[in-house]
């Protein structure tokens, strides 16, 4: 992220400087003198799409070109030389045109120190000590440029102090010319401020410091700034002492106060991330406990609403039942069950009826358990008394749906027969 984030931020830094120099080139036949006043790219663009027609520009705007230069005396000059200038007059369209065109530049340039505070912030967290040390442009060039921060800290210093300038390095070393003296690192704030004859010395110091700082990022387990610190404190020391001849202080002093305040700083760490940690917990209970009760409720509504849906369904049956009872009826039930005892009952005495009337004591085979056992009879005479129930069952049938009086009739008919019949089979035999 930290490689991709300061390429792009590099690529937009010369793309706002050339949208710029277009905005001022088309402005510029408009209104000339602003671009004397006005220095900086993004704050011209800004003007530029504030103003507009020059002609239109009066002291009720005075205190909003206040604002955006952040200068009154720039912004009374302004004014000043909008009413002599000297430009051309512009059409309503091409206004438009350059006020849209200087809106995307002001975009772009907002965007970028948006991407700037995120670089800054980026470099913080991975690399501490060197951003606190040079500054987390630099650091990140740096680290692009080898490739990682493991690939950075795995170099040695002579090669840090030289990164960046590798083409100047092998044209001096085919022409056997002088080495470069330092390459991505001179963008830090020290090189420019050392002398001419102290650039080298102080460059080759600051590539020494620099690499001990990637190590420390790279396999520190808690990431601080206070080596960074201490590192930049003693670059500042030996830049005085180039300047001056004040001895610095012995590198071993320097980072024993580098431990000590190393490990405080990282018991602080420590603690935020357990509060931290702690916090985050009692949300995650808070959480699971109110998906819980959700769940809970979820659960409970449909068994309540079965439970409603069955009151009902008891109190229609209840009424079913308590209906016919107010009527003055009797239970379907019982009045089912009582006519086929009745039915039964009749069968009986029908059967037993006609038996006696034609064999007398004779006992049916299969009415055993209602009536004793009597003496045995002959073989015509069991074939015939097989015969008869089965006639007089449908007799019987009948009969129950016959009255009364017709009873003996039906009775002696059925005896003629099976005296007829037994006769036969005695004629056969």
């Amino acid at each position: 992220m930290i490689i991709q984030s300061i390429s792009l931020l590099d690529q937009l830094d010369k793309d706002i400087n050339t949208f710029s120099m277009r905005v001022r080139e088309w402005y510029g036949y408009h209104f000339p003198e602003l671009v004397k006043i006005i220095n900086d790219n993004a704050t011209y663009c800004r003007l530029a799409q504030f103003i507009g027609n020059r002609r239109e520009l009066n002291e009720e705007k005075l205190e909003k070109l206040e604002e955006l230069t952040m200068d009154g005396a720039k912004a009374k000059a302004i004014l000043d030389a909008s009413r002599s200038s000297m430009g051309m007059d512009i059409s309503a369209i091409d206004l438009i045109n350059i006020e849209s065109f200087s809106s995307r530049v002001v975009s772009l340039s907002e965007y970028r120190q948006s991407l700037h505070t995120y670089l800054r912030s980026k470099m913080s967290q991975v690399a501490p000590s060197l951003s606190a040390l040079i500054g987390e442009a630099v650091g990140a060039r740096l680290i692009a440029h080898a490739g990682s921060l493991t690939n950075l800290a795995k170099y040695p210093a002579s090669t840090v102090q030289i990164l960046g300038a590798e083409k100047a390095l092998f044209r001096a070393l085919k022409t056997r010319g002088n080495t470069p003296k330092y390459g991505l690192i001179f963008h830090s704030t020290f090189i420019g401020r050392a002398a001419a004859k102290n650039k080298g010395r102080i460059s080759r110091y600051l590539a020494n410091k620099c690499s001990i700082a990637s190590r420390i990022d790279c396999f520190s387990e808690v990431p601080t700034s206070v080596f960074g610190e201490k590192l930049r404190e003693q670059v500042e020391e030996r830049l005085s002492f180039y300047e001056t001849g004040e001895i610095p202080r012995k590198n071993l002093d320097v980072m024993k106060e580098a431990m000590v305040q190393a490990e405080e700083a990282a018991a602080e760490i420590t603690r935020k991330l357990e509060k931290q940690e702690k916090k985050r917990l009692k949300k995650e209970k808070k959480r699971l406990a109110a998906m819980a009760l959700a769940s809970s409720e979820n659960s409970s509504t449909p068994e309540e609403c079965e439970e409603t849906s069955e009151k009902p369904k008891k109190k229609k049956k209840q009424k079913s039942q308590e209906v016919p009872q107010e009527n003055g009826m009797e239970d379907p039930s019982v009045s089912f069950s009582k006519p086929k005892k009745k039915k039964s009952f009749s069968k009986e005495e029908l059967v037993s009826s006609d038996l006696e009337e034609t064999a007398g004591n004779v006992s049916l085979p299969k009415r055993k358990k209602s009536f004793p056992k009597e003496e045995p009879v002959s073989d015509l005479e069991e074939s015939g008394n097989k015969s008869v129930p089965k006639k007089k069952r449908k007799l019987s049938k009948e009969e129950t749906l016959s009255s009364g009086p017709e009873e003996p009739a039906v009775a002696k008919n059925s005896g003629s027969k099976k005296k007829k019949k037994l006769r036969k089979l005695s004629q056969q035999d």
